[in-house]
């Protein structure tokens, strides 16, 4: 498999779930990825499930520290890349009067902060006529307790509005990939227990109007093709949702 071969791309959150997902994808075209995580056994078994054209680099996207030594080990291991995967993120469920300074700050200093910086720090790596993809939400329909969350993944496709523009003149399309309920090891939330877990996999399946939870390849073929083969497209956030964000039911009912 051949497709992607010589590109070389970074995923950020790319050690698990849908990141893990699209740097496997990449890698089994043929591509160089580098991918990031802050849990050094999941970097570990991203490492051997990605093989040699997989670099795992321990970063942790709240510090600006670490977003400025990414950016020293893309230039080192990658030097040019072709893609960027801005695909790290967290969420804690937490109603308005549970919020505190802190898990307002969590929210806002990884899903937000973080993303700014990085985009930021790793354009110049970016070769001309390249691909930035950041992973927002679909946040057409919302659920109480996600508020810090929600508004985190605003500011991303608020980011990618404006980045759309900026980054005309080298011809660097930026646009967005909004998941639904997709089924990963946590489901997308940080600290639920496994009956937590069960449950809001069957919530998805009743909420989604196609009746199942997306899977992270899915999410990784949307985010592949803004990347690569959306040549003539920028500014878009693409749902990948099962229809969730979208308003339809079956039957018209």
């Amino acid at each position: 498999m051949t497709r992607y071969a010589g590109k070389k791309a970074v995923v950020t959150g790319g050690s698990h779930g849908m990141g893990l997902a699209i740097a496997k994808a990449l890698v089994q075209e043929g591509a160089q990825v580098v991918v990031t995580g802050r849990n050094e056994a999941t970097l570990a078994s991203a490492r051997a499930k990605l093989g040699a054209a997989g670099h795992a680099v321990r970063s942790d996207a709240a510090g600006l520290a670490d977003i400025d030594a990414l950016g020293t080990q893309v230039g080192s291991t990658l030097g040019r890349i072709d893609a960027l995967f801005v695909n790290h993120g967290i969420a804690e469920l937490e109603r308005l009067e549970h919020v505190t300074e802190a898990s307002y700050d969590r929210h806002f200093d990884i899903n937000a902060k973080g993303a700014f910086f990085t985009v930021q720090r790793l354009a110049p790596f970016i070769n001309d006529g390249g691909a930035i993809v950041l992973t927002t939400v679909a946040n057409d329909r919302v659920f109480g307790g996600m508020s810090a969350y929600s508004g985190s993944k605003e500011a991303l496709r608020a980011f990618a509005q404006v980045w759309a523009a900026e980054f005309l003149p080298r011809r660097i399309r930026v646009n967005s990939v909004a998941p639904g309920f997709i089924k990963t090891p946590t489901m997308g939330v940080a600290g639920l227990t496994d009956e937590e877990r069960a449950a809001f996999e069957k919530q998805g399946d009743e909420m989604t109007p196609l009746r199942r939870n997306g899977t992270v390849e899915e999410v990784a073929t949307a985010a592949l093709f803004l990347a690569f083969d959306a040549t003539f497209t920028t500014n878009i956030e693409l749902a990948v949702d099962g229809g969730f964000a979208q308003g339809i039911t079956a039957d018209g009912h």
